[in-house]
């Protein structure tokens, strides 16, 4: 049994290396999308033309599939961060798993 947990435990902590590397790709494709956003969003307002709350709703128009690429990469990350906190609470888990089994195996 404790070597079945090991094994487990073994896996999730590769699992979880792989995740950290996941993260880092998706905090600079959001880095990346948020420069994107901003930049053709700015652009759109220096050359729109009218009040500023039209000139803002013009850019925000220009800017909206920007914006969609922008929330689907935030989305991306919130899920990789999700995965690797499931990961880290299921080592937790087995970690507490093992320990109890080296109690029951002393007694």
């Amino acid at each position: 049994m404790l070597s079945e947990i090991a094994q487990q435990i073994s896996e999730l902590v590769a699992e979880n290396s792989k995740g950290y590397s996941a993260l880092y790709d998706c905090e600079k494709a959001l880095a990346e999308a948020e420069y994107d956003l901003d930049t053709i969003e700015q652009t759109a307002f220096l050359g729109a033309q009218g009040t500023v709350a039209d000139r803002t709703s013009i850019a925000r128009l220009k800017a909206a599939e920007n914006r969609l690429k922008r929330d689907l990469r935030r989305a991306e990350m919130n899920r990789v961060k999700m995965k690797i906190k499931s990961i880290e609470t299921a080592l937790m888990a087995l970690g507490t798993q093992a320990r109890l089994l080296q109690a029951e195996m002393k007694l």
